[in-house]
């Protein structure tokens, strides 16, 4: 899939702090570098259960894990057919996870730069020295003749590491034959060398708090004009002036630069009767935290009769939204204000349409709010590292591998991210898979369409109906 450009990519690295820093300068004075991360390169970082994750993958598969005790990590969310992540370690690109949905697992894709990390005991092959430079500098493929070793448990198939005689590694790609398949050829193809854009890893332990020092210009400097817009759209616009809060970090950085800039203003949260248990705790907990009223929508009861009569909501047949946001959202705002000016957590990075959106807008389903997005210009770093430096709290599914915020059973996530919830809430997902099987029964619909996740996407419907309100 080809990678799509959302706007320039600000991601850099200070090897004197060991950290991410978003400007060509770090606020310690060192000169950054860049990290060649695929667009659109809305990284983030990388939480405790995320680096234990990735360590479980690499370790299972090598022998040895890979990110660091101590190190900084970061993700970057690649084009993929499901779920693909580039893991950044000390300023390059260390390699990547990638979800096959029908193994139900994780396959590590490493990058040569991954051997200043891990010392691979598993799933590895040595080439004779001749075969190093073409290797290395051209993603030559490792023949037979050039074969010195290959480790027992390599399959066909497999990603494996390419060493040297001397343990440096020159290159990764996938066997094309196992090991005992490998031993016993003259010539051919044993592995195909993947060619990556080169990148430099700098280790070095550091923390997030260190990161947010680092970055202590960017964040002045990204706040200021942010409120700067608030500021202006709010004295432009006489209206009752609100913030649309979901539960996830976009809004809760937007709550976090208006309450700066104007005040205290009622919060919007749009109740689907559809979240996680953490989102409506954390709905709470940042209501008592800043003092803010919370002005909820009353959970939409048309949901489960257009189900019943529509069938599930899809990527590209989204009725969903309008059910159960954008209707009960326009109902609460007209029986409360008349019309009102809402602040949204809405950045470019995130997608193609919002990168083409205007800061300000009406979503025509939603005509009493007038929308605003004063952190359009963020990347998901910007946000992180504004969050960790005003100590907000935010909501504790991202410490549990998720990296987006909704509903639990929206047909926008991958199949990565349903798996995951489907294991860590079986009774939220039990009661929505009895009703997708249900509907399959119904329509007569194949056996594999409601496990395999082909109920997110609908033959014959192009609708894509941006929920944001």
């Amino acid at each position: 899939m080809r990678p799509s450009y959302l706007g320039r990519i600000l991601l850099r690295w200070c090897d004197a702090c060991h950290v991410p820093v978003l400007a060509e300068r770090c606020s310690c004075g060192a000169a950054t570098r860049e990290v060649p991360v695929t667009p659109p390169g809305d990284a983030r970082p990388a939480f405790p259960s995320d680096i234990a994750m990735i360590n479980a993958i690499y370790n299972d598969h090598f022998g040895s894990p890979l990110v660091p005790e101590g190190h900084i990590c970061l993700l970057n969310k690649v084009p993929d057919k499901d779920r693909m992540e580039e893991i950044i370690i000390g300023g390059g690109i260390a390699g990547s996870i990638r979800y096959i949905p029908e193994e139900r697992r994780y396959e590590p894709i490493p990058r040569p730069e991954a051997g200043a990390l891990l010392k691979p005991s598993r799933r590895f092959v040595v080439v004779d020295d001749g075969a190093v430079r073409t290797i290395r500098e051209n993603a030559a493929s490792v023949l037979a003749p050039g074969l010195v070793a290959i480790e027992d448990t390599v399959n066909a198939g497999d990603e494996v590491l390419i060493l040297s005689r001397d343990g440096t590694c020159i290159g990764a790609g996938r066997a094309k034959v196992s090991a005992e398949t490998a031993r016993s050829m003259d010539r051919g193809q044993v592995v195909r060398t993947r060619r990556n854009i080169p990148s430099r890893i700098v280790t070095g332990t550091a923390t997030w708090e260190t990161a947010v020092n680092a970055n202590r210009d960017v964040l002045i400097r990204a706040e200021a004009a942010s409120m700067e817009f608030v500021r202006n759209v709010s004295e432009q616009n006489a209206l009752q002036a609100t913030i649309s809060y979901s539960g996830g970090k976009d809004s809760l950085a937007t709550l976090l630069v208006v309450k700066k800039a104007i005040g205290k203003l009622p919060l919007i949260f749009a109740d689907t009767g559809m979240e996680f248990p953490e989102t409506y705790e954390n709905v709470r907990a940042v209501s008592e935290r800043f003092g803010l009223e919370v002005a909820a929508t009353d959970r939409p009861e048309k949901f489960w009769e257009r189900f019943n009569e529509l069938g599930p909501p899809a990527m590209n047949a989204r009725w969903c939204c309008s059910a159960c946001k954008l209707e009960p959202v326009l109902a609460l705002i007209r029986s409360r204000w008349g019309e009102c000016l809402s602040f949204i957590g809405q950045r470019k990075y995130e997608s193609q349409r919002r990168a083409q959106s205007r800061r300000v807008w009406r979503n025509p389903n939603v005509p009493a709010q007038l929308c605003a997005a004063p952190i359009h210009n963020w990347t998901a770093l910007h946000v992180w590292l504004y969050i960790m430096r005003e100590h907000a709290p935010y909501n504790a599914l991202y410490e549990r591998g998720l990296d987006r915020i909704g509903c639990f059973m929206c047909p926008a996530s991958d199949m990565a991210m349903i798996h995951r919830i489907e294991s860590g809430y079986p009774l939220l997902w039990d009661r929505w898979a009895h009703h997708l099987n249900h509907w399959q029964e119904k329509q007569n619909l194949p056996a594999d369409w409601a496990c395999t996740g082909r109920w997110r996407v609908r033959e014959g419907f192009q609708n894509e109906e941006d929920s944001d309100c």
